[in-house]
């Protein structure tokens, strides 16, 4: 089931990538931070493993599906604490331009989660 993620992820990633180097080429080089290009495989590798311990929750009991959901957020959301603290006091100069490009990549790739898992969870209704 797993494999049903992968090509949609490369196709949304390739377009997120797209509009970045696109922002990269019209925005100062101040607006935009450096690490663009690394935070989209970063988000790949989250999105995929978080769907991958939901996946595998929604083929247990509901609750079960529930719980690793809610884990799920709040691991991710301390991870990206971590790392936006993190490298915001070691990068001070990128700071803000990281930040946003952090923010954006992270409702992005949230958006794009939730509509998979949702389309995933459902079961298919039997035909009349």
């Amino acid at each position: 089931m797993l494999t049903r993620i992968i090509a949609p992820i490369f196709y949304f990633s390739a377009v997120l990538s797209a509009l970045a180097l696109i922002a990269s080429l019209i925005l100062p080089g101040e607006f935009v931070s450096p690490t663009l290009p690394v935070l989209i495989p970063f988000f790949i590798s989250v999105t995929i493993l978080s769907f991958y311990y939901l996946q595998k929750a929604l083929s247990r009991k509901f609750i079960r599906f529930v719980n690793t959901f809610l884990l799920s957020i709040i691991l991710k959301l301390f991870l990206y604490m971590i790392i936006m603290v993190a490298y915001a006091l070691l990068n001070r100069s990128d700071a803000v331009p990281f930040l946003l490009s952090f923010f954006v990549l992270y409702l992005c790739y949230t958006v794009f989660e939730s509509v998979y898992i949702i389309k995933f969870s459902r079961k298919p209704e039997s035909g009349v």
